[in-house]
């Protein structure tokens, strides 16, 4: 099951497992019980502190696998083969479950130890989602700590009876004691302040008594995180505020266009920029959204919690987020059929028909991808022709399943009241109305800007983003700004980056010649 190299690689990883570890699975005689039993054993035999006991249909879901300290229950189970994207997860698992300590901070841990009552969590995933390991993990990670939490990871794709009778049409989606909990990407934080009603609370008291921030960058995404960079660098006072620290790299899949990095992906990429700026002595105030800049001497961001933090100078680098169609039924049917990500909920619709809307890179690129899962994929675009790049296009037509509509107005996304059956649509040449039965949508049509909050304040242009000039200043004094959030053409995340460290270096620039002392006369003597 894992080749040379990746067991040289977990066998290191596995040394640092300090407690007796017992692997329990359930098996039968399919395909992925033999894969499960090959992984299992592979693992049971890079470790002396690792044993496997195989069992025939013991758990209500086969296959499966438990994972515990010995002679305790840890309450860690893998409905599903843990490869690809989740491999992280497991391997995550077996460490913490093994004793090695987990990465988290002290008050994070203290607060997982906390939580009173029982909790049982049951994650939906697909392996080929980028958004799924860190809820996969962090949950894991919590059942590790709390002997009242347990978590099991279930792959939507290998349980196809569950994800139809519980309507599952996107991942990940999460169950607590059997009622619907959250989905799409959580994070540890974003999880327990869901559990924990009074964290928020103690947060916004706690961010309410912060002094003055010399440089105060709002977002963390590319441009954010390059701004708190520079801006530490040069020894000033530097926090960042961000809603979500990684911005939305968190949902990027594929990166292979970031300068001396072959190819990423942007959960690893976002990880890697919070570890850096982690680096220096910059204040990070994750799970916070601003919602109001008050100018002034000392510039004033409020936040949706209720608290306000004030600096000399802001970077403001919210970035974006995914364009809606504005039409009926998308809101009702989001994540029943209506979904943004096809990475992530590509494998749900496994043998269905859907659609895609959007006929850039994106738009192309995700039917190309869907088209290797689903039935049939119609890809509908507003415009007379599709304007992706030459090499997709030709991709595209050469893909027998895949049916494209220029010049398409859609106009409503139709549904049974659970789910999505098809979409409406209107030949913008003839006028005439038409409607695809189908049972997903993908929508591909571009970014807006995080800019509402700054209307009447900061100016804007008319597509919502913020006006900056070429040092990233923008309308109001000491407030600079960077990233997709702004004018600046060609949304990228190097170029993200590169704005993020001017804009710093222009605030810099601001704050030193603003706090300079005045020039004084002195008296000559004649």
């Amino acid at each position: 099951m894992l080749d040379n190299n990746l067991k040289t690689q977990l066998k290191a990883y596995l040394e640092k497992v300090t407690q007796p570890i017992e692997i329990v699975a359930s098996l039968d005689s399919s395909e992925s019980a033999h894969e499960m039993s090959s992984l299992l054993n592979d693992i049971a035999n890079l470790s002396s502190q690792i044993t496997l006991t195989e069992q025939r249909g013991a758990d209500e879901r086969t296959p499966s696998f438990s994972l515990n300290r010995a002679g305790s229950n840890m309450g860690i189970r893998f409905a599903g083969v843990p490869m690809g994207h989740e491999f992280t997860s497991l391997v995550l698992a077996l460490l913490q479950v093994g004793g090695h300590p987990p990465k988290a901070d002290a008050d994070v841990l203290e607060q997982i130890r906390a939580l009173e009552g029982e909790y049982v969590f049951e994650t939906y995933i697909s392996l080929s989602c980028q958004n799924c390991p860190d809820v996969v993990q962090a949950l894991n990670l919590m059942a590790v700590i709390n002997p009242n939490i347990r978590h099991t990871m279930i792959d939507g794709a290998l349980f196809q009876d569950e994800v139809a009778a519980r309507q599952i049409m996107a991942v990940p989606t999460v169950f607590l004691n059997g009622e619907s909990f959250g989905q799409g990407r959580m994070s540890l934080e974003e999880i327990l302040a869901k559990l924990d009603t009074g964290a928020a609370q103690r947060e916004a008291a706690k961010i309410a008594q912060k002094e003055v921030f010399d440089m105060l960058i709002v977002g963390g995404g590319p441009a954010g995180a390059s701004a708190a960079i520079y801006a530490a660098r040069k020894g000033i006072r530097t926090g960042v505020v961000a809603e979500r620290f990684g911005g939305q790299v968190l949902d990027t899949m594929g990166i292979e266009n970031f300068i001396s990095v072959k190819e990423t992906e942007g959960p690893k990429m976002a990880a890697a920029l919070e570890q850096h700026v982690k680096s220096y002595d910059v204040d990070i105030m994750n799970l916070q959204r601003a919602e109001a800049l008050i100018p002034g001497e000392n510039i004033e961001i409020r936040l949706a919690g209720g608290a306000s933090l004030k600096a000399k100078t802001v970077v403001l680098a919210t970035g974006a987020r995914w364009r809606e169609m504005n039409v009926p039924g998308e809101k009702e049917y989001r994540n029943r059929g209506v979904a943004y990500c096809p990475h992530c909920d590509g494998p749900l619709f496994k043998g269905k028909r859907v659609a895609v809307i959007g006929g850039g890179n994106s738009g192309v690129e995700a039917a190309i991808d869907l088209a290797g899962i689903v039935s049939h994929v119609t890809l509908l675009e507003f415009d007379s022709h599709l304007r992706a790049d030459a090499v997709l296009q030709r991709k595209l037509f050469s893909l027998p399943n895949v049916s494209v509509v220029t010049s398409a107005q859609t106009t409503e996304v139709t549904g049974d009241g659970n789910k999505v059956n098809g979409l409406r649509y209107t030949d913008r040449k003839s006028g005439t109305a038409h409607h695809v039965e189908l049972e997903g949508i993908f929508v591909q049509i571009g970014l807006l800007p995080n800019t509402d909050w700054l209307k009447g304040t900061v100016a804007l242009s008319n597509r919502g983003e913020i006006e900056v000039d070429a040092h990233g200043r923008t309308s109001v004094p000491g407030v600079f700004a960077a990233g997709d959030a702004t004018t600046t053409p060609y949304k990228q995340i190097i170029i993200a980056m590169g704005e993020g460290s001017k804009a710093a270096l222009s605030a810099f620039d601001h704050l030193i010649r603003s706090s300079a002392p005045q020039e004084s006369k002195v008296a000559i003597a004649a």
